[in-house]
């Protein structure tokens, strides 16, 4: 049976939103997904957004009206499936708490912009990092308020470099979650479009994508 998607982009043009979402349209397209794409958070207003197996947010410090986000919310918690990526997924709705909770971190700082740093993963025998390493990366290296009840699949370590006091703190970089009867996975990395053709990259969020929908 054919499952389905919708991915929603919109928000700052800087990280690639629409570009992103065709990128995961077609990854998912790949697996026998049927696929919508809608450039307006009103998509999240659908009686009907239920009916989709996996919602994929590319939206990045906008605004969503309430009754889009109790249906989002309202979708998920019945079993509809979130998975996203770095600030377009965990920097989307800045005003909205409600959302951050189901997400399970928000974006708050990246210390010294586009940098070198290493994704250490922690938890090799899960499926959706079965067979990666840690792996060097060229990014922002994105420091986040999480919810501790997240299940930590990947990190990363700041070295305190750029803002000496955070020296050594370990921050989540890939983590799944369960809302309700829903699966949540996110990942921090994906700056840009051009980030997908990082295979470490690629293969954890298309593997976490996968894992989350329903």
């Amino acid at each position: 049976m054919t499952k389905s998607a919708l991915i929603v982009w919109g928000g700052w043009d800087g990280h690639t939103p629409e570009q992103s979402a065709r990128l995961v349209g077609s990854m998912l397209e790949s697996h026998d997904f049927a696929v919508d794409i809608e450039p307006t958070t009103e998509a999240f207003a659908d009686e009907h957004l239920g009916r989709y197996d996996l919602i994929v947010p590319a939206i990045t410090m906008s605004r969503i009206e309430r009754e889009e986000l109790t249906n989002l919310l309202a979708a998920v918690r019945n079993g509809t499936g979130l998975a996203g990526f770095h600030g377009l997924m965990s920097d989307s709705f800045r005003n909205e708490p409600d959302y951050q909770f189901m997400v399970g971190g928000q974006w708050v700082a990246h210390p010294g912009n586009i940098i070198d740093f290493t994704v250490n993963v922690t938890r090799p025998d899960d499926p959706i990092m079965q067979g990666l390493g840690d792996f060097p990366y060229h990014s922002e290296q994105y420091y986040m308020h999480f919810d501790p009840s997240i299940e930590v699949l990947a990190t990363t370590t700041f070295s305190g470099e750029f803002f000496e006091e955070i020296g050594g703190v370990v921050m989540p970089v890939v983590w799944k979650r369960r809302f309700g009867k829903g699966r949540v996975f996110h990942s921090t990395l994906g700056h840009v479009v051009d980030e997908f053709q990082v295979p470490q990259m690629r293969t954890l969020f298309e593997r976490g994508a996968l894992w989350a929908a329903r």
